[in-house]
């Protein structure tokens, strides 16, 4: 089995953690955060080295994984994604067996599809996304990249979904609009 790093050690390492785990595609080699954070914990997995340390880590590992989570801006897991596309690292698509993705959807690398999540048919999900835990991303919805569709969201069909979106936890969309931003939790979207 493939080794694969995580970088980002808080809580939605946490989720990503088990999404992996209950995959069975990979095994987690360990976590990278701060520099504070070396030799602590998350879940059973060590904190290994820093964003430093990717360079020198590649060596070893080819797969990795951005853990870290998206609320008011994108630009964190942004600069990760472009660092370790720069190191050579492979970025795959992360998909919980608990989810159901259509065999007629697309998803991009360095995407997670969390637990019952839903993506319909001719759905097309960008790069470095986080399509969250039961969040439902219906028929011919495109969900550009870096963007966290969060848990319990509802994205109507035809919705684009702009670069760098945040949707908030159980947002609900009108079918084919254009959504941009920073979308609160509980919204209705028109």
């Amino acid at each position: 089995m493939e080794e694969i790093l995580l970088l980002g050690a808080g809580g939605h390492c946490k989720s990503v953690i088990d999404v992996i785990e209950q995959e069975g595609k990979f095994k987690i080699a360990g976590v990278i955060d701060n520099e504070l954070e070396v030799g602590s914990r998350v879940l059973d997995y060590a904190v290994i080295g820093n964003d430093n340390d990717l360079a020198s880590l590649r060596k070893e590992y080819r797969y990795a994984f951005i853990a870290v989570g998206q609320i008011r801006s994108a630009a964190v897991r942004k600069k990760l994604f472009n660092l370790l596309k720069d190191l050579d690292y492979t970025l795959p698509t992360i998909i919980s067996p608990f989810s159901y993705v259509s065999k007629y959807a697309k998803i991009d690398e360095g995407t997670v599809v969390m637990h019952h999540a839903l993506v319909n048919a001719d759905a097309k999900v960008g790069k470095n996304c986080i399509i969250n835990t039961k969040a439902l991303i219906e028929h011919d919805v495109v969900v550009q990249d870096n963007c966290h569709i969060s848990t319990g969201a509802i994205i109507n069909g035809g919705v684009v979904v702009k670069d760098e979106t945040f949707y908030g936890s159980n947002a609900t969309s009108k079918e084919y609009i254009d959504i941009n931003g920073f979308i609160k939790a509980g919204s209705v979207v028109k």
